[in-house]
C-alpha cells in the first residue's frame, strides 16, 4: 500500500541541492522547480527522508513532506501549466 507524498525544499547551495533532486528523482515526479510528488510505500518514504536528511545542511535548508490521504489527493486543484501525478504503475491498452 502506497501514500501519496508531496515534498517541497529550499536549499540555497546548489550541490546540495542538486543530490536532493536526483535522490526525489528516484521517487516520485517533478511538478514544480522545488516541488515533487511522490506515491510511496512506508517503507520507501522512510528511505527517501533518511536519504533527503543526511544531505541537507539542517542550518540552512529547508524540506517539507507532506502526506496526502486519497481524500485529500482528489482536492488537489491546479492551474497553469502541470498535471497532477497519475499512478504510472497502470496503463490502459
Amino acid at each position: 500500500m502506497t501514500m501519496f507524498y508531496m515534498v517541497c525544499y529550499d536549499i540555497s547551495d546548489d550541490g546540495r541541492r542538486r543530490e536532493v533532486q536526483k535522490t526525489l528523482e528516484g521517487f516520485g515526479k517533478r511538478v514544480q522547480f522545488s516541488v515533487f510528488d511522490c506515491d510511496i510505500s512506508d517503507v520507501q518514504y522512510r528511505m527517501l527522508r533518511d536519504k533527503i536528511l543526511s544531505k541537507i545542511d539542517k542550518d540552512a535548508d529547508s524540506v517539507r513532506f507532506y502526506p496526502l490521504c486519497n481524500a485529500c489527493f482528489g482536492k488537489i486543484e491546479y492551474r497553469g501549466t502541470g498535471s497532477i501525478s497519475d499512478d504510472d504503475r497502470f496503463f490502459i491498452i
